[in-house]
């Protein structure tokens, strides 16, 4: 099988600002545990506050990037993901572009004026909450979607993965791809990726839903998406077959939903079914933190997925990824997988 640029991402890279901080912190910027949202005014001068007073990391990240990241990881066949989004001229951009070339995913990137995406990752007792600065990523244009080297992507990819977060960006470059994955019988599949997301963004989810084969999230979000379409329901395998039974724009692949709920199983509906996976129990000591656990889970997923692997091994991939990348800061992984 040809695996060359099999696996097409396209999203909002940001460089993340890690650190472990303190309740206080939390408190004065109005920061939830465990939650993700866009940078407003008042949260502008925390990303100073935090590489001021804290010891913080800084790793290449962003929800798309580090799935794709994570698969190329997985799959250790160079060249086999791409990915599309855009940074600034800056020496975050640089660092990027580094990033992504040591991780052996083709980058296509948007150089943008405005300064490259930022997102602080707040640590507290293991557990992540993102507040992200978009900038540049958020100047991605349809226009170089349409560019014949970047197009070619596209045409070569059978797979693609785009988190939700990118609906707040180009909901059109996003519609582009999903209608050529429809009507080229290639596999479509996002992420909810936040509460907000499904709260606010709401219409552009809908609009996209049907050509989704696969959606990931997690409970929180599953629990948002149902409160928000009215479904009265907080059960969460409940929520996973209702989504998957939502219409399709194409009638080749049924759409499977995937919700991951931390240390509990993982919620797999499909063909009217719901079947429960369990994950790699991790004892409270070894958790350095969740940032990019999501994401390495959906790598992980999908770098089985691309080689036709059955849904349970992919699953089975998603949480060893996701076991790794706990165990280390930021979505960062040792040199070869053990899987």
């Amino acid at each position: 099988m040809e695996y060359e640029g099999i696996l097409l991402g396209m999203g909002n890279p940001l460089l993340d600002i890690s650190a472990v901080i303190d309740q206080d912190f939390l408190n004065k910027y109005d920061i939830k545990p465990n939650n993700a949202i866009l940078a407003e005014g008042k949260h502008l001068p925390m990303y100073e506050e935090m590489t001021s007073k804290y010891s913080v990391d800084f790793i290449a990240g962003g929800a798309t990037q580090n799935s794709i990241r994570v698969a190329q990881w997985m799959l250790q066949i160079p060249g086999a993901t791409s990915y599309m989004g855009s940074i600034g001229k800056d020496k975050f951009g640089e660092e990027m572009k580094k990033n992504a070339k040591d991780a052996g995913v083709k980058v296509h990137y948007y150089e943008d004026e405005s300064p490259t995406g930022t997102c602080a990752v707040c640590v507290l007792d293991g557990e992540r909450s993102l507040v992200a600065n978009l900038s540049a990523a958020n100047c991605y244009k349809v226009d170089h979607l349409k560019k014949p080297e970047n197009w070619a992507l596209v045409e070569k990819a059978k797979y693609f993965y785009i988190a939700g977060f990118f609906l707040t960006v180009s909901p059109e470059s996003i519609q582009l791809v999903a209608e050529h994955a429809a009507s080229n019988n290639k596999v479509f599949s996002m992420n909810l990726s936040a509460p907000f997301i499904c709260e606010f963004f709401k219409d552009q989810q809908e609009k996209v839903l049907p050509y989704m084969d696969f959606v990931f999230g997690n409970e929180t979000e599953a629990r948002t998406f149902s409160r928000v379409h009215g479904w009265e329901t907080d059960n969460v395998e409940e929520i996973a077959l209702k989504i998957s039974q939502w219409p399709k724009a194409s009638g080749t692949h049924k759409r499977i939903t995937v919700i991951t709920q931390g240390a509990d199983p993982v919620v797999v509906a499909e063909d009217g079914k719901v079947k429960l996976f369990p994950v790699i129990p991790l004892p409270k000591e070894k958790l350095v933190d969740t940032n990019g656990a999501g994401d390495a889970f959906v790598g992980g997923f999908l770098s089985q997925l691309v080689q036709e692997k059955p849904i349970a091994d992919c699953v089975k991939a998603g949480c060893y990824a996701s076991n790794v990348i706990i165990q280390r800061p930021g979505c960062t992984y040792p040199e070869k997988p053990d899987f």
